[in-house]
């Protein structure tokens, strides 16, 4: 199956009108840091205002303090010079002198300074609440929450450095479109409404003028935007595979030192990450085009107004600091702001881009669940039929092709097959990892999906081939599925597991901390233990998956000590390739190519012909001429080969 990861089959507007409605329901926090944006705006605003301000006054003063020594020219300008126009009605008192005005102009200039300080330092911590607080955390716990309920056919088509490629960094590009697009968007917008609105009071005819090159920055914009979407896509997709091969090389670092591979796989990881650089070198160096081309126009707008604005001020149609002065400082706040659109522009591909494979998670049908009214179960009696069932991953690639048997509660199933044949998909039918797509799946009577799911799990205990530990103590590896349980409990269950003498010789007993997917610990051990936490809720199924396919003889015995004793009382499906397991199953099932082609107890099916006696011959010769020698290579080769000649 194809992973979609980039997200590309959602139309970029249903994303964008997505992250909308997302940065909606965090509109409190929105509205309250676009609140301090407004309030830094003003006190930004009113600052340029007073200098405008303070430069007419000392023009005034210049051209009123002595004119009796200046020439008749100046002498005429002073009579006709007039006092600046005070903002917000202030009007100094007449015994003030110039310089008590000047200084009270540079004191009102310093308070601002400092509210400004404060503001900025209290948004700052609004917009780390709303984001990192809030949106990353909620967000980050909403797609872990649906991984959990997924099923896995999901994760059957996707990688685990994709999962977690959009559990960290395509959260935090859907962060960046709240803060980067929504609350610098609306900034930005309120903050040109502003400075054109200001300008217009200044001078109408200047600001319409000056602003001519506004059009071709949006098409700019437009442009950009277009040509941005691609890049990110590949950059989310080079970064995917780049984690991939981390992850993998981590967990697979035996076998790259047993092989010597260092050097090939440094180079390997070399030219992932040299794609992703390579990449974002690219994406970077097309944004900064931008900025320089926005600064370019509007450096246009600054050449009216010079000329332009300074014929109406040596024509006295315009004042020099509130006009002239001020409205450059506008007009330059007005081209920043433009030119940030490039950022605006480079934050919406790039959330985009991540949000498309974000939602891809969201949206994700939950298709294994409890249906309504499900039937509720506390403790099956543990029968289970197949009726009919066959499956299928891929539409067209049959798995399972119409499977039919009864297992009676209590019996002890075998499962002998080649690979592939379909020995671990029927497992995984039973407790509803996968649905089938045709017939059902019994238990007691009852189509499995018929149950409440977490009721149905709870009836099984499975051991894989290869089973997992987390980085927790002993005891709370085996009490993973039931948390409450009593240290006696855990201590019974390991007992039953034959693992409780092992435990007991490590230095902190139940609470020793076993390493990474229990690295420190044997193949026998981990099995043990993972039987252990299979049987701690006492179910009355049991579904063993080939527990002792890659360990040596030695350690098989260890593990079989551990099934003896889980397996009493319970409905046991145990997959396995050694007859001299199979010789104690209550039923044999021999499986190839997806259909059970025999059936039946180990001296039933060694009297017949086929698949099952060869296996046993063979595996019986091999044995007597390899004293010891039982390895799951062995068993996979002969049994593969038995196949074919018995298909031929």
């Amino acid at each position: 199956m194809s992973d979609d990861s980039t997200g590309t089959g959602r139309p970029e507007k249903k994303i964008f009108s997505r992250l909308l409605r997302l940065s909606w329901h965090y509109r409190a926090g929105c509205m309250k840091v676009i609140a301090f944006q407004i309030l830094l705006l003003a006190f930004e605003i009113s600052g340029l205002a007073l200098i405008g301000v303070g430069v007419d006054y000392i023009k005034f003063v210049a051209v009123t303090v002595s004119p009796h020594e200046i020439s008749h020219a100046v002498i005429a300008g002073a009579a006709a010079a007039k006092p600046p126009a005070w903002p917000f009605g202030f009007k100094p008192p007449v015994e003030w002198s110039a310089l008590d005005i000047l200084i009270a102009i540079a004191i009102a200039n310093i308070v601002f300074a400092m509210v400004r300080y404060f503001l900025t330092y209290q948004c700052s911590i609004a917009v780390v609440k709303l984001l990192q607080q809030g949106i990353v955390v909620d967000l980050r716990a909403r797609i872990y929450e649906k991984l959990q309920r997924l099923s896995f056919k999901f994760f059957d088509s996707r990688t685990s450095g994709t999962l977690i490629n959009r559990v960290t960094g395509d959260v935090q590009s859907v962060r960046l479109f709240i803060d980067g697009v929504i609350i610098q968007g609306v900034v930005i917008l309120i903050s040109l409404a502003v400075y054109i609105s200001y300008m217009l009071m200044i001078h109408a005819k200047l600001t319409l003028v000056c602003m001519f090159a506004v059009p071709f920055m949006w098409v700019l914009s437009v442009y950009f935007s277009k040509k941005l979407k691609p890049a990110y896509v590949k950059d989310r997709d080079n970064v995917d595979k780049l984690i991939l091969d981390m992850v993998e090389r981590v967990q697979g670092i035996h076998v790259v030192k047993g092989f010597a591979r260092e050097d090939e796989e440094l180079v390997k990881l070399g030219k992932d990450n040299k794609a992703v650089l390579d990449q974002k070198w690219k994406i970077f160096r097309f944004v900064s085009m931008f900025g320089p081309l926005i600064d370019l126009l509007s450096q246009f707008n600054v050449i009216v107004l010079l000329a332009y604005g300074g014929y109406l001020v040596i024509n006295d149609e315009l004042p020099l600091g509130t006009g002239l002065i001020v409205f450059l400082g506008l007009l330059q706040r007005f081209s920043g702001r433009v030119n940030t659109l490039a950022g605006i522009v480079d934050n919406i591909q790039q959330s985009v881009a991540a949000a498309g494979r974000v939602f891809e998670v969201l949206d994700a049908p939950i298709e294994i669940q409890s249906p309504r009214n499900a039937v509720r179960i506390k403790k099956a009696n543990g029968s289970v039929a197949f009726k009919g069932v066959s499956f299928e991953y891929n539409p067209g690639e049959r798995i399972l092709d119409n499977i039919d048997f009864e297992i009676r509660a209590g019996q002890f199933v075998g499962i002998l097959g080649t690979t592939g044949s379909g020995k671990s998909t029927l497992l995984s039918l039973v407790p509803r990892f996968y649905d089938a797509n045709m017939g059902s799946v019994l238990l007691d009577g009852k189509d499995v999906r018929k149950y409440d799911v977490d009721d149905l799990r709870r009836q099984i205990g499975i051991v894989f081939q290869e089973s997992f530990l987390f980085s927790n103590t002993i005891a709370s590896n085996i009490s993973f599925g039931y948390p409450g349980a009593t240290r006696d409990e855990i201590m019974n269950a390991a007992k039953i597991a034959s693992v409780h003498d092992f435990i007991m010789t490590l230095p902190q007993g139940y609470d020793t901390v076993i390493g990474e997917a229990g690295s420190d610990l044997s193949g026998g051990q981990k099995q043990r233990l993972a039987i252990a936490r299979s049987i701690l809720l006492e179910p009355p199924i049991l579904l063993l998956d080939d527990p002792t396919a890659s360990v040596d003889p030695e350690t098989e015995k260890e593990i079989f000590e551990g099934i003896d004793s889980a397996m009493k009382g319970r409905t046991t499906f145990m997959v396995t390739n050694r007859i001299s397991v199979l010789k104690r199953s209550d039923v044999v099932l021999v499986m190839h190519r997806g259909q059970i082609i025999q059936r039946g107890t180990h001296d039933e099916l060694i009297k017949a012909k086929g698949h099952y006696r060869r296996s046993a011959i063979i595996q019986s010769e091999f044995e007597k001429s390899q004293p010891g020698l039982q390895t799951a290579k062995f068993e996979k080769s002969q049994t593969d080969g038995q196949t074919a000649k018995e298909t031929a």
